[in-house]
């Protein structure tokens, strides 16, 4: 069993946490989390593909152990976040990576995938994202931006809970749709995303200033990027999700791009990627010709 290392480096003069598993391995997989987490969310999935690959989870800036901004409306938007996550990969110096996103993470690989580092990925995982709202199809677009009002209106403003069973039980209502089965589940998720606070308070472990990356919806606008992937994708969706209507999941299978998928039961935005069921379609798909 693969151990867990935390590490640090330096991206454009601001620290970036990541873990890392398996770190002997010649072959990496770089998971990257969605817009309130961070990469701890991974460590399921991470403990079992550490068999075969070296697993880098970062937390991106502002969320987990990553530095905060002090200047949010310059650096909480994508373009800092692939300027950011391009240098990490480049200090792994490996030619090649594997991608699994999750929502933020995914829309973050699309773009990489598409272009800064098109042909440097060799398989994308996308869970519960696609490339956006589709001009032709209100349904989905409507779906899409009522999801997104839906995490804006918990974002800005995170909650302080006295103890940790109460902020456990504010993670279990917004995140319900993540599908988590087991009280140990939610404990390890809460703890792994909980920071206190100057009067000794729990509260989500991210900086609320990253809700100004919400002011640029466009930035979730990358059908154009996405008609650029070389590289095979699979998809995640959730069965309920709100974030990736049913209308995209079958337009992205359809397209251009080499895209498979499955859709997860009783699970909303996002699955927790921490089943046998999820992680074995990704391994699968991860070992395809390994």
């Amino acid at each position: 069993m693969s151990t867990r290392k935390s590490r640090y480096i330096s991206t454009n003069g601001m620290e970036m946490h990541f873990s890392e598993w398996g770190s002997e391995n010649p072959e990496t997989v770089v998971c990257v989390h969605g817009l309130t987490r961070n990469g701890r969310d991974f460590d399921a999935i991470a403990e079992e593909l550490a068999v075969r690959f070296r697993v880098v989870c970062p937390d991106v800036m502002g969320r987990g152990l990553s530095q905060w901004s002090e200047n949010p409306d310059a650096d909480y938007r994508f373009d800092r976040y692939v300027s950011d996550l391009v240098h990490l990969v480049n200090s792994l110096e490996v030619d090649r990576v594997r991608w699994i996103g999750t929502s933020m993470g995914g829309a973050l690989g699309i773009r990489l995938a598409g272009s800064a580092l098109k042909g440097r990925i060799s398989r994308l995982v996308l869970n519960d994202i696609g490339p956006g709202p589709m001009a032709d199809s209100a349904s989905a677009t409507e779906t899409l931006n009522a999801g997104i009002q839906r995490i804006v209106s918990y974002l800005s403003k995170p909650p302080r809970f006295r103890s940790l069973r109460e902020l456990v039980s504010y993670y279990q209502g917004i995140y319900a749709s993540f599908g988590i089965q087991s009280e140990e589940g939610w404990t390890h998720f809460t703890e792994n995303s909980a920071r206190r606070t100057e009067d000794g308070s729990f509260s989500p472990d991210y900086d609320p200033n990253i809700a100004v990356q919400m002011t640029r919806p466009a930035e979730l606008e990358l059908w154009e990027t996405w008609n650029q992937i070389e590289c095979p994708v699979f998809v995640l969706r959730g069965e309920t999700s709100d974030i990736l209507p049913s209308d995209v999941f079958a337009r992205m299978k359809s397209g251009p791009v080499n895209c498979t998928g499955i859709e997860i039961a009783g699970c909303g935005h996002a699955p927790a990627l921490n089943t046998p069921e999820q992680i074995e379609a990704i391994a699968s798909f991860l070992t395809a010709g390994f």
